[in-house]
């Protein structure tokens, strides 16, 4: 069935004979409601649409598995094979529906054709991606996207078929009744012997990864199977060697389950005991088994730069097994896809477009989700995006063309939200991405940082602690909950490199293909490197599942999006698999999950409905009686005013051009009521023919009671008379008579003058036909002049069209010829654009190669770092051996012994974390140099410190308070805000209130005025009927008075006359009276109208002065709101200066920190004083050799403390983290706030960014005294490394000088690779002011085509008015020719009432014949009945004349409109024609137009995406490029760091060396100054424990402020987050001086201790002076030769460095400038591209409906051709029934005539009768003759012979006179 867009589609569990090739035929070319649903229909839609629109079109199959995917795809692949085969239908093998549903078949007739190969790629597809599942016996376990191309007469020419999600976990294990892929059991079942031995197969029992053995499935046979897909593989093109290779790779796969190993009892090392299935496995991969086996146990992992062998577990190897198994065979199924698609594109035909078919697994709501399931899910919410988007859009464009008042509505936009949580930054995919970087990241990690970052999300819910799901998302289909178990393994998919390695190298060469671009996610995870320039992704690194997925779908979705698509949805009707059975809640589920409930949902948001005019009013006027007057009446204002009797509401309806929509619901209701009034109609209709039945029985029953009364009397008198002996003498008498002579006379006369008459009838009929061919060749003659005059303007309109369209055909030529002019310049331009292209493409391979060298420049760069490292190891190495030679101080060598094994530790756990600590590593190298000299000075400057402290604390004193100031400030502020905001929202409601009512009030005014418009439109019908009313009255008054006058001329005649006249004025008066009474209604109808149009008048005046009022009102609210404004405006401005205040205090702040930090200058000027003297004093002491090693043990007690203070340091930086995240989530919340608001934060914001400053100051000033503390450290290790240092330092310049070779060599490189970017940079601008002018160009073209567009519109209009005219001008005729039928039968009821009388007439007129023989009865009677006849004449001639005059009155009408119809038959034929010719031309004329633009617009099209593809390409070089110079830049600057360190470890050294050089001469004469020294040092020591014990009085007044601090924090804990915000900082600050206090105290010591290493040092520098002294003399030497070499390679780099700098910056100054102006100038064209494909696509839409209201008209055209020939066949019916008539009353005047005639010879013979009788009577007075004979005469006389109906008469006459 059909829902919508949606085919809905329902497994039957059966098989069905509707996929025949008999159906196909049925389908083939049908529109989709001329036949049952089918998917056959749909397919036939989207071919169809495809050939006629040149539009890509796909079908979208999904559903649930085991409702029919697969298989209508099948069906719809075997239809598109039928109807666009190549070749004929016979060659190609359909498979009926007793075929097999995989559409194998024994027999090829054509091997290899394309359409086969089609056919047989499902086969293959269904043998390696589908298995047996509990729903499904044959359960596709991928997705697919068939691509089936068509060249352009709609042949195909080549297909292509994309893969997603195959299940490969069902290799290895399958749940109870089930089983894996089918080609398992078929290579295992079908194979042969050789094949077994071969391929090393084995019984499916004993394969471990078949858990449920050899399971079969009903109905199927795997060994014919398997000889099935081994002809559709070589049907495929596959040869022998590539089908042994393939089940070599499947057996391979299957034996690798079979490998046992087991685990030493003593370490954790797994052993394989058997290695056979080891050998069977390399055997069939090519491979070596000790090197599969080592792989697997013992494989070589990367660490750092070295490799390891690792110990691997039981579960490890069987885990890495399981995915070695998985890989291979997703790689052989690849594979196949591939050779699949290679043979089905290796066609010549080329393709102009596709069909793309999609079989994806539907919506999936499981008890236990996983990430297979999130993939799914997140396809079917993008598919149904798409569907909703173009299903609404096709509704609204169906709306806006039909001119209904419809805000558009995106339904798209309902399913981003969880799409966007699914796919964008920090979405669902990209964290699991995030989580696969690090090493030490689990499932619970990632859940927990999605559920931190998404728990705000609408469409992301928490689960509760009981289910196992971890979260739940909300889908358009339901609640998902979801678990995350296993997610990151599955996402990275984890392979052994090592045997990767080892198939990638292995002898097989199909193994080698399948492996060679493996993408591994190695056992370590070295997937990413971290370097000191930040995290840069390795060439060849691995992707992701889920971001290969995101790619493949992405790139499906572009593709759909390009298509129009069709909706298969596939519905399981139960789980038992059974015929005939249908589960409700199961369809109702997957019609939720398939989209077809929210489909539904949309379409009842809008009007699923919609009836045309002509048919509403057709099949529902039944239920509006009377409201539609007779006449011709529009369509759309008939149903307007159905619907204004229907008194439906206004919102459940709207009226379009041609339909009315209707909500949901509301014509069921209709229906009903409609059925309700048939069903009254028939009941009343039944009735009423069952009553005419029963008079018509009851009639004849009566007629036939008379009859038979009539017979009875008329037999009874003849069996009286029969034997009487005068009637018989009377029968015998009678012929002798002579009166019969006078009989035969008579009739002889009779029939003369029947000649006679007939004669004359002849005559008269001639010439009525000689005048009727008169007057029919008179309008002849006038309808020739009329046409040939319609023909001089016709051809006066044609030769102007000629002339139009020759001026036409001009200017298209001429745009031809530039087109073709154009095109050859763009085609030019191509084979310079494909020129260009290759070029860049050697580019590109040049600086590949300059990558790769860099690459091998910065790993050496890496190798020299780590042997640096290593020198450093032996430099701490040698220092513990120097601890280790002094006996006297053995307990503080074993602290040192465990410190350094604790260091080492360390150090080792700080390698792991290398990628972390590069860049504190490189800040702490740079700074060692400066805070070398900084340590010396750190006695002096501690007391002006603790000075600077405290003021600084009575600084953050005032600060704080000013913070709480500020704070309530800010908390009164925003109270203002809310009041404000409260009262603005009011004032909003008032306006939109008093809008609503402004807009009610307007919907009213307009009502009004329609209802206005419709009682004026009333008022002048009523005018109208009251004018024919009045004319009806003069024509009634005036045959009133023709009456009158017939009337006065008739009063001479008899009584009956006098009666009928009577008779007359009493209808005369009725009618009067009936005049009358309409004449007063009409008057009352006008008076109540004009009272209801008084009535609404004033009701309007009244709304208009309610409007007024309420304008007034609004307009009072309006001042009010302003007044409001600008006291906001004031209180904005006070807050502006309090914030001018607030900056003011800002920079006396900011003056405050510039003196305490020219305060801390001094002090470190004199620090630096200071720490001079005391390293000369440190020179002098000889005999401080105890202190120095005191001071030694203290350093490395210093070392620790550093080390803890990184580890605060990395809390301190995990906290500003976290404090960064929460003040994002704040701002995310304060985004909502209004504008105030936001300037209030800001200033907020900034005053903490001033405190964060001052923090930032002091932990600069603490990290300051770490960094001085370790180089008081590196001091005593630097007199140890000088003899080192100077020996290397020869070796260390050659490397350095070797390096700037090699770096000026790269920049030369550099130099040549800048130049060449700025070529092609330049070629690229040259291309893009090409494409600058094609597209000024396109554009030029696209104004034009609009230009043609409007005139094709306007005509389009103009021919729109006239069909309106011809339609309007048709129906007023149609109206006319009924208005003349039903005069036509008032004409038709007269005749026959006519007819009637004149029946009647003929009987009284028998009745006198009959009479006649009773003439001498009564004399007085026969006059009296001469007289009555006599009136009867009278009145039949005057309604005859009457008659005679309405029968010509009706003729020239009929002729009137005889004339006019053929002449409005004619016009309007050749109007049609005319209009028929033109848009005929028209069309042909859009139709090339359209076709020209469309290939120009392909051309463009094709031009555009070369463009794009160019300026991406070139996007990429550049951004490689630049990647490539920030490198080099950076190697150089690393290179520059470490020539300038080495240049001030020189310096350094020949300070040291020109020290020891004084100090040697100095030593002797200071010996003695030393002790007055010591004595003092001695002194400043107890000067410095004061200062400690102050410092630790200050720490207690700290801790009892952050006491108190913290009491305030808790309670203004419920002032916001901003409070918590500052309650953080302010415990972050109080740590800090707790730290510093605590480093103030280690301090101390260290000094303490420093002062006795001293001692020991100088004890040691006495006795190393005299080698010294030697070695001085070799490093003055060394000096001067390695000063001449810095000066000079100073010279060289400097001049380098700024050659290459102004090169640099200018080169990438201009190359930023041209590619910012290039990407502006690509986006606004882009845009205006993007603009114009619009306006094109919505051209051609317009001009498809165009070309369908064309359609429409001729339709409409034939109609009206129909309507014309049904209406000339009536005119000739209705001409037939007037000559009818016509002879008819021909006919009845004859018989008038000889009615007459017979009469008067009546009247005669009665005159003679009567003298007879007188004569009688005369003669019996006298007594003259006999009585017998003269009454024998007489009844001789009277008797007719024949005339038996007057016997009974004569014979009672004969008897009473006898009597007498």
């Amino acid at each position: 069935t059909y829902s919508g867009l949606f085919c809905v589609v329902v497994n039957p569990y059966k098989r069905l004979p509707i996929y025949t090739e008999k159906i196909i035929e049925i389908y083939k070319g049908k529109k989709r409601h001329e036949v049952p649903p089918h998917v056959f229909a749909i397919t036939d839609i989207a071919y169809r649409s495809m050939l006629q629109d040149r539009e890509d079109q796909s079908i979208l199959c999904t559903g649930e598995s085991g409702a029919g995917k697969t298989e209508n795809t099948k069906k719809v692949i075997q239809y598109l094979a039928y109807v666009a085969a190549s070749k004929p239908k016979s060659s190609s093998v359909i498979p009926s529906s007793n075929q097999d549903l995989s559409f194998r078949e024994t027999e090829l007739q054509i091997a290899g054709e394309l359409e086969q190969q089609l056919l047989k790629a499902n086969p293959i597809l269904e043998a390696f991606g589908n298995a047996k599942t509990v729903k499904n016996d044959n359960s596709s376990r991928f997705g697919k996207f068939i691509r089936i191309n068509f060249d352009a007469s709609g042949y195909i020419a080549g297909a292509n078929i994309e893969t997603y999600l195959l299940e490969k976990a069902r290799i290895i294990r399958q749940q109870p009744d089930e089983r894996t892929f089918h080609i398992f059991y078929q290579l295992l079942m079908g194979a042969s012997k050789e094949y077994k031995s071969e391929f090393i197969l084995e019984d499916p029992k004993n394969y471990t990864f078949m858990t449920a053995g050899g399971v079969k499935v009903p109905g199927i046979d795997d060994p014919e199977e398997f000889q099935a897909t081994l002809a559709a593989m070589k049907v495929m093109g596959m040869s022998d060697e590539d089908l042994h290779s393939v089940f070599r790779v499947i057996s391979a796969s299957l034996l690798f389950g079979n490998m046992e190993f087991k685990q030493e009892r003593n370490s954790d090392q797994a052993t394989l005991p058997d290695n056979t299935v080891a050998q069977k496995v390399a055997h069939l991969l090519g491979i070596q088994v000790t090197d599969l086996t080592k792989a697997f146990l013992k494989p070589r992992i990367k660490v750092g730069r070295d490799y390891v062998t690792k110990a691997q577990t039981k579960e490890q190897v069987e885990f890495a097994i399981e995915a070695i198994a998985k890989a291979t065979y997703e790689r052989l199924f690849k594979w196949i896809v591939t050779r699949i698609n290679r043979s089905l594109d290796r066609t010549k035909r080329q393709g102009a477009s596709f069909i793309g078919i999609l079989d994806i697994a539907g919506f999936e709501i499981f008890e236990v989700n996983s990430f297979e399931q999130l993939c799914i899910n997140y396809t079917n919410e993008k598919l149904q995006q798409l569907f909703n988007h173009t299903m609404f859009i096709l509704e609204q464009e169906e709306y806006q063309r039909e001119g209904i008042e419809w805000k558009f509505i995106d339904f798209g936009l309902d399913l981003q939200p969880t799409i966007d949580l699914i796919e964008k930054p920090m979405g669902i995919m990209a964290l699991v991405d995030e989580e696969c970087w690090f090493p030490k990241a689990t499932d619970k990690s990632f859940v927990e940082k999605l559920v931190t970052s998404h728990s705000a999300h609408p469409k992301f819910n928490k689960t509760d602690f009981k289910s196992n799901a971890d979260f739940c998302i909300v889908h358009y289909a339901g609640n998902v909950n979801y678990s995350a178990a296993k997610w990151l393994m599955k996402n990275m998919d984890p392979l052994n490199e090592n045997i990767v390695q080892y198939l990638q190298a292995s002898q097989d060469p199909f193994v080698c293909h399948i492996w060679k671009d493996a993408e591994i996610v190695g056992m370590a995870q070295q997937a990413m490197t971290d370097t000191q320039f930040g995290r840069v992704n390795r060439k060849g690194m691995f992707r992701t599942v889920s971001q290969l997925y995101k790619e493949q779908l992405a790139k499906l979705m572009v593709t759909l999006r390009n298509t129009n698509p069709n909706f298969v949805r596939c519905i399981i009707p139960n789980h038992e698999k059974k015929a005939g059975k249908i589960n409700a809640t199961l369809v109702l589920d997957q019609l939720k999950c398939n989209g077809v409930l929210e489909g539904i949902r949309i379409c009842r948001q809008g009007f699923p409905n919609r009836v045309p005019f002509q048919e509403f009013r057709q099949r529902y006027e039944l239920l509006t009686p009377n409201v539609i007057p007779k006449g011709f009446m529009d369509g759309k204002k008939a149903c307007e005013k159905m619907l204004d009797y229907l008194e439906l509401e206004p919102g459940l309806y709207r009226i379009g051009q041609s339909k009315i929509f209707f909500r949901a619901g509301v014509l069921a209701q209709l229906e009903e009521e409609r059925d309700v009034r048939i069903t009254d109609l028939v009941v009343k209709f039944q009735a009423y023919c069952r009553g005419l039945l029963a008079r018509r029985n009851y009639q004849k029953k009566v007629q036939q009671l008379n009859a038979i009364r009539i017979l009875q009397r008329n037999c009874a008198a003849y069996l009286k008379l029969r034997n009487w002996q005068w009637w018989r003498l009377y029968t015998k008498v009678k012929p002798l008579l002579q009166v019969t002579k006078n009989d035969e006379k008579v009739i002889q006369k009779e029939l003369e003058l029947k000649e006679i008459t007939e004669k004359l009838a002849n005559h008269e009929k001639v010439a009525m036909e000689l005048d009727h061919k008169y007057q029919q060749a008179l309008e002849e003659k006038n309808l020739l002049a009329e046409q040939l005059q319609a023909e001089i303007e016709l051809c006066g309109e044609a030769e102007e069209m000629r002339q139009r369209l020759a001026a036409r055909k001009q200017e298209m030529e001429e745009i031809i010829h530039d087109m073709e002019a154009r095109i050859e310049e763009e085609e030019e331009k191509v084979g310079k654009m494909g020129d260009e292209k290759k070029k860049l493409q050697q580019h590109i391979q040049d600086l590949e190669e300059q990558l790769e060298e860099e690459e091998a420049a910065r790993q050496k760069l890496q190798i020299e770092k780590v042997q640096a490292e290593a020198k450093i190891k032996q430099f701490e190495e040698q220092l513990v051996a120097s601890d280790d030679s002094k006996e006297k101080f053995s307990k503080e060598k074993k602290v040192l012994d465990e410190k350094l094994s604790d260091v080492l530790a360390t150090l080792a756990e700080e390698e792991e974390k290398a990628k972390h600590l590069v860049k504190l590593k490189a800040k702490h190298e740079s700074t060692i140099g400066e805070l070398e000299d900084k340590l010396r000075k750190d006695n002096q400057q501690k007391q002006e410190v603790e000075r600077s402290k405290r003021k600084i604390e009575t600084e953050l004193n005032d600060v704080r308070e000013q913070l709480g100031e500020r704070k309530q400030q800010v908390e009164e502020m925003q109270l203002l805000l809310g009041k404000r905001e409260e009262e603005v929202a009011n004032a909003l409601m008032k306006v939109d209130e008093e809008a609503a009512v402004k807009a009610q009030a307007q919907k009213s005014l307009r009502e009004i005025e329609s209802q206005l418009g419709e009682v004026s439109e009333d008022l002048e019908a009523e005018k109208e009927a009251r004018n024919k009313a009045e004319k009806q009255k003069r024509d009634l008054n005036e045959e009133l008075e023709a009456l009158k006058n017939e009337l006065l001329d008739s009063l001479d005649t008899t009584a009956a006359q006098q009666e009928l006249r009577t008779a007359r004025e009493k209808e005369l008066a009725n009618i009067k009276k009936a005049l009358e009474d309409e004449t007063s209604s009409h008057e009352q109808t006008i008076t109540e109208m004009r009272h209801k149009h008084s009535h609404e008048l004033t009701s309007l005046n009244n709304n208009i002065d309610q409007l007024k009022k309420s304008k007034s009102s609004a307009e009072k609210a309006k001042g009010q709101l302003e007044a409001e404004l600008a006291d906001m405006a004031n209180e904005l401005k006070t807050i502006t200066g309090n914030k001018q205040e607030a900056e003011r205090r800002r920079k006396q702040l900011e003056n405050q920190v510039g003196e305490l930090n020219a305060k801390l200058a001094d002090s470190e000027t004199r620090y630096t004083d200071s720490s001079e003297r005391l390293s000369k004093l440190a020179n002098e002491m000889d005999n401080m050799a105890a202190a120095l090693q005191e001071a030694e043990y203290k350093a490395s007690h210093a070392s620790k403390s550093t080390e803890g203070l990184e580890s605060q340091l990395a809390e301190v930086n995990s906290n500003l983290e976290e404090e960064t995240r929460q003040k994002l989530a704040i701002n995310s919340k304060l985004r909502a706030l209004e504008s105030e608001k936001e300037h209030m934060l800001e200033q907020l914001e900034e005053e903490e960014a001033r405190v964060k400053t001052l923090e930032k100051n002091l932990s600069t000033s603490s990290q300051q005294l770490q960094e001085a503390r370790r180089k008081a450290e590196e001091e005593s290790e630097a007199v140890a490394r000088l003899e080192e240092l100077r020996k290397r330092t020869n070796k260390e310049l050659e490397e350095v000088t070797h390096k700037m070779e090699e770096l000026q060599a790269l920049n030369d490189k550099l130099d040549k690779s800048k130049k060449k970017m700025s070529q092609e940079l330049d070629d690229a601008n040259i291309e893009l002011d090409s494409h600058r002018n094609k597209v000024l160009e396109l554009e030029k073209k696209q104004r034009n085509f609009d230009k043609i567009l409007t005139e094709e519109k306007l005509n389009g209009e103009r021919i729109s008015g006239e069909r309106d005219n011809a339609e309007r001008d048709a129906r007023e005729k149609e109206t006319k020719l009924l208005n003349l039928n039903r005069e036509l039968e008032d004409l038709q009821s007269q005749l026959d009432e006519s007819e009637r009388s004149r029946r009647q007439l003929q009987v009284e007129l028998d009745d006198l014949v009959n009479t006649q023989g009773t003439a001498d009865k009564n004399v007085h009677e026969l006059e009296k009945a001469k007289r009555q006849m006599e009136q009867e004449m009278n009145e039949q001639k005057t309604q005859l004349e009457e008659l005679e005059d309405e029968l010509q009155q009706t003729e020239d009408q009929k002729m009137r409109l005889e004339v006019n119809m053929q002449a409005m038959k004619t016009q309007f034929e050749r109007d049609l024609a005319a209009k028929e010719e033109a848009g005929e031309e028209k069309r042909r004329a859009m139709a090339k137009q359209i076709r020209d633009l469309e290939a120009e617009l392909d051309e463009e099209r094709k031009q555009r995406q070369t463009a794009v593809n160019a300026k991406k390409k070139l996007e990429t070089d550049y951004k490689d490029l630049e990647s490539t110079m920030d490198m080099n830049n950076k190697l150089k600057e690393d290179a520059m760091k470490q020539l300038k360190k080495l240049q001030q470890a020189m310096k350094e050294i020949q300070r040291d060396a020109e020290e020891a050089h004084s100090s040697k001469n100095d030593v002797l004469q200071q010996s003695k100054e030393l002790e007055k020294k010591i004595k003092s040092l001695e002194a400043e020591l107890v000067q410095i424990q004061e200062d400690l014990s102050a410092a630790e009085r200050s720490r207690r007044t700290a801790e009892t402020e952050r006491d108190e601090l913290a009491e305030e924090l808790s309670s203004s804990g419920s002032k916001g987050a901003l409070a918590m915000d500052e309650k953080r900082r302010l415990d972050a600050r109080i740590s800090a001086l707790e730290a510093e206090l605590e480093e103030e105290q280690t301090q101390s010591e260290m000094l303490m201790e420093r002062a006795r290493k001293s001692q020991i040092s100088i004890e040691q520098l006495t006795t190393e002076l005299a080698s010294e002294r030697g070695n001085a003399q070799k490093m003055e030497n060394s000096k001067m030769m390695l000063e001449r070499q810095n000066k000079e390679l100073k010279a060289k780099l400097e001049e380098i460095e700024n050659s290459n700098r102004a090169k640099a910056k200018a080169a990438i100054a201009a190359l930023e400038s041209k590619v910012n102006n290039l990407e502006e100038q690509l986006g606004a064209e882009t845009q205006e591209r993007m603009i114009a494909a619009k306006n094109n696509r919505k051209l051609e839409k317009k001009i498809k409906e165009l070309l369908m209201q064309l359609e429409d008209e001729r339709r409409h055209a034939d109609q009206y051709k129909e309507q014309n020939e049904k209406t000339t066949g009536r005119m000739k019916a209705m001409r037939r029934q007037l000559d009818e008539a016509e002879e008819e009353i021909s006919r009845e005047k004859a018989h008038r005539r000889k009615a007459q005639r017979e009469l008067d010879d009546y009247v005669e013979s009665n005159e003679s009768m009567n003298r007879e009788i007188n004569n009688l009577k005369n003669k019996l007075r006298r007594g003259v003759g006999g009585l017998p004979s003269s009454r024998l005469m007489k009844a001789r006389g009277s008797v007719v012979p024949g005339d038996e109906s007057s016997l009974p008469d004569d014979t009672v006459d004969a008897t009473d006179e006898s009597e007498k």
